[in-house]
């Protein structure tokens, strides 16, 4: 099986976060100024949850794709990949959530969270081993 150059985790965790950070900026302003008035508060809330976890992420990519080409290895790829999926699942969720209004939407949710904890986990780990 090859292994995945740190090159390859740089840029992809690297521009990754980044495009997430553009995302997570844009979706605030959109809920801020387009969406303000057509959802509940509620709504608006996990809106605005989901952007800020997303930048919140996106900035945590940004420090795993550093530490990917100083110190590869796979608890540094697990945790990009972790923050990667619980973005899509946590934030993603609960923007189409908000969008929705389909409740099961609120089931997937913490699945999402349990990426960002794995990813935080596994990034503790990668660090220490450097």
């Amino acid at each position: 099986m090859n292994k995945i150059s740190p090159q390859f985790c740089e840029r992809l965790f690297g521009g990754g976060g980044a495009v997430i950070g553009a995302l997570a900026v844009g979706a605030g302003a959109f809920a801020a100024h387009g969406l303000k008035g057509s959802l509940s508060a509620d709504a608006l809330a996990n809106w605005e949850t989901g952007a800020r976890y997303a930048l919140v992420h996106g900035l945590a990519l940004v420090l795993v794709a550093l530490l990917a080409g100083r110190h590869p290895g796979p608890p540094v790829m697990i945790a990009g990949l972790g923050f990667l999926a619980g973005v899509i699942v946590f934030s993603g969720s609960l923007f189409l959530l908000s969008l929705t209004g389909a409740r099961w939407l609120g089931a997937i949710t913490p699945i999402g969270g349990v990426c960002f904890i794995v990813g935080w986990l596994a990034l503790a780990v990668g660090w220490l081993r450097r």
